[in-house]
């Protein structure tokens, strides 16, 4: 699919604020409501817009804690980088996940209720994911650009 100037727009929008109505949304890019409609149920069919999500403070939900990972595999075969995957990808502290060209293989976002709890999800899953030859923790002091919208 190709991404238009008025789809750019409309993306824009959802990325400021995704429960804005169809009303609200179609008044700020200027097109009649059936066309925006038409025209974010095709980027939405197409995969450009791939969900709508809530945005949670982890300090709120006592998920204050965030260390980043890094991983290197003792191999990387097709086996190993599969089971390390599905493995990564069932832990639920485990909010972004990337394989990197180099050294380290890997980066692990993590969150945590404390250390003590990290440590505890260190020692009991992360030592324990196939394939890892070390891991290396650095603690996240700040966040000093929050996950912010794709540029469009």
């Amino acid at each position: 699919m190709l991404v238009d100037r008025l789809d750019r727009e409309i993306l824009a929008e959802l990325q400021k604020d995704g429960r804005q109505t169809i009303t609200e949304l179609s008044e700020k890019v200027r097109l009649s409501i059936s066309r925006c409609q038409r025209r974010l149920r095709e980027l939405e069919r197409a995969g450009v817009i791939r969900g709508y999500k809530a945005v949670l403070d982890p300090e709120a939900v006592g998920l204050g804690f965030e260390a980043l990972v890094f991983v290197t595999l003792q191999r990387e075969d097709q086996s190993t980088l599969a089971a390390f995957d599905e493995a990564v990808a069932a832990i639920p502290n485990v909010l972004q996940a990337q394989r990197l060209f180099g050294d380290p293989d890997c980066l692990l976002h993590i969150v945590a209720a404390d250390l003590a709890d990290y440590r505890k999800l260190y020692e009991g899953q992360l030592t324990r994911l196939p394939g890892v030859q070390k891991l290396t923790s650095t603690i996240v002091m700040k966040q000093i650009v929050e996950a912010r919208p794709l540029p469009t």
